[in-house]
């Protein structure tokens, strides 16, 4: 009797592993140079200075990018799926260029907005939508937290090497040269990673540890227009809205904050953060793979709300000590990475592999809108009182909210499939 080889699974040796990782690290590199975007509290004092702009005019390019990179990750999951991740993370390499080197053509408002905001938004979209699915494939799925946590570690780890880097540059070159500077070197270094970016092949299985195969292929795999049916993605757009809302707002003006009391070295506690950013991002993956998703996600929630609480008598008071606000930074920036690494392992989880790119793409609209929303409330909030009290107040009565919210949380049932 012919034996059927095409039904033989493939087990992965030990050279598909190390690519596996070699995908892993491609992707944190990537990141590492798409996270430009939570360097803008460093940018801000320079325009104000340079370009003499005022009020929510200083946050929009920002909160541009955010809802315009969120968006596009629909796109770019899309063109991940279909295309690669290679040619979709090349694209975002240049995108990011282009927009970079536009703004440091000009001080114009618009153009900003454009190249910023937009420009950089889509290739930010492109670039980030490509470095985790290859990733994940690759791994068995009780290493889904933690892959998913180192790749998107990156992007949070950003600022300890771009905010002093951001401080040297915008001191002796200016703005404009800076962002030209930076335009030059993420071109040179997103699409050089991305030729290292790659899928396993379709009848790839990995080795467990124990000796036994396990098949990377979930049972089921749901389409963007099925998980939009269901109660469970919008409970998770709901809370990723939240958790991910409530820190972008508090990072968009750290560095503000940190100047009542730190002065010109407030460039520290925005890179001290992103530490406890990048730590969140991978910590949090290890405790999800251990306890679950659910009670990882309650417990981040809950902490981050405590937090805002006492982050209000910390950036209130000018005497406090450097390290308090630091340290209280940190464990904010901790709590709020968490979230980017706990919501693609749900997006994986529930919804399986076979259009995570898409999929993950549609929930982490939550994330741009909350990052556009609530960074607009934050700006406000502030014009209005001239102390960050009630933006404080506002977001840690939201992660209560989710907190509670986090235990109605379901995974898809059978019938939600069809």
């Amino acid at each position: 009797m012919a034996t059927d080889i095409s039904a033989t699974p493939i087990v992965a040796p030990t050279s598909s592993v190390n690519r596996g990782w070699t995908v892993t690290f491609a992707g944190t590199g990537i990141n590492l140079a798409l996270g430009i975007l939570y360097t803008w509290s460093m940018f801000k004092g320079a325009i104000e200075k340079e370009f003499g702009w005022q009020g929510a005019q200083l946050n929009d390019p920002y909160a541009v990018c955010c809802l315009v990179f969120a968006f596009t990750m629909i796109i770019a999951g899309r063109c991940q799926d279909r295309f690669g991740p290679r040619l979709t993370a090349s694209i975002g390499g240049l995108l990011v260029s282009a927009g970079l080197v536009l703004i440091s053509t000009t001080q114009n408002y618009a153009t900003w907005v454009i190249g910023f905001g937009v420009l950089v938004g889509i290739g930010i979209g492109f670039g980030y939508s490509s470095a985790t699915p290859p990733a994940l494939k690759w791994f068995p799925p009780a290493h889904t937290g933690l892959i998913a946590g180192l790749v998107v570690a990156g992007f949070g780890l950003a600022p300890v090497y771009l905010a002093p880097t951001s401080n040297f540059l915008l001191a002796h070159f200016g703005l404009a040269k800076s962002m030209l500077i930076f335009g030059i070197a993420f071109l040179v270094i997103v699409c050089g990673l991305a030729q290292l970016l790659k899928n396993p092949p379709g009848d790839y299985v990995v080795a467990a540890k124990s000796g036994t195969t396990v098949s990377l292929k979930p049972a089921r795999n749901f389409t963007p227009r099925q998980i939009l049916r269901q109660p469970s993605f919008w409970l998770l757009w709901i809370l990723y809205f939240i958790g991910a809302g409530c820190g972008v707002m508090v990072i968009s003006s750290v560095s503000g904050m940190a100047k009542k009391t730190m002065g010109d070295q407030a460039f520290i506690a925005v890179a001290v953060m992103a530490i406890g950013n990048a730590l969140g991002r991978i910590v949090a993956g290890v405790l999800s793979d251990k306890i679950g998703r659910r009670w990882t996600l309650m417990l981040v929630l809950l902490i981050q709300a405590a937090l805002m609480f006492i982050a209000i008598p910390v950036t209130r008071s000018t005497d406090s000590a450097k390290f308090v606000i630091v340290l209280v930074a940190t464990l904010i920036g901790f709590n709020y990475g968490a979230n980017l690494s706990l919501f693609p392992s749900f997006t994986k989880d529930y919804w399986g592999l076979k259009s995570f790119g898409m999929n993950y793409g549609v929930l982490f609209t939550a994330w741009g809108v909350g990052g556009f929303v609530l960074s607009r409330v934050q700006q406000m909030l502030y014009a209005s009182s001239k102390n960050y009290d009630s933006s404080f107040i506002t977001a840690g009565v939201l992660l209560l909210v989710g907190t509670a919210l986090t235990f109605l949380i379901r995974p898809p049932s059978a019938a939600e499939s069809a």
